[in-house]
């Protein structure tokens, strides 16, 4: 994953396989996750229940990069996301996601809204 938007591919492929270890190895152990009620998850705890209620309805996800804006070790991203239960369309949204390059090269979420181009109510 040496590229920033290389992270969306791993969590779509992490995703499908329901691995949420895989999926937790993707943030830093302080990152932030925007639920979908606008509530924040703290730290690698809280947005790993976020992903294995998310896991645990089978479903498949397909992302798509819209953008990812590197500048040093810090990266902008964006993709477009699909959430399918048994092959229909049941969510759906954009991101607005921050990376940081780890010290291997690989990029981990620093912070991840699922719904940032709707961002949520105060």
């Amino acid at each position: 994953m040496s590229e920033p938007g290389s992270v969306h591919g791993a969590v779509e492929r992490a995703f499908n396989a329901g691995d949420v270890q895989a999926l937790m190895d993707l943030y830093e152990p302080d990152a932030h996750m925007v639920k979908e009620d606008g509530t924040v998850a703290a730290g690698l705890e809280e947005i790993s229940a976020v992903w294995a209620d998310l896991v645990s309805y089978g479903g498949r996800i397909r992302m798509v990069t819209r953008y990812a804006l590197e500048s040093g070790d810090l990266a902008l991203l964006s993709n477009e996301w699909t959430l399918e239960l048994d092959g229909n369309p049941v969510a759906s949204g954009a991101t607005a996601e921050v990376a940081r390059r780890q010290h291997d090269g690989s990029w981990r979420y620093v912070s991840d809204n699922p719904f940032g181009a709707a961002p949520p109510a105060p």
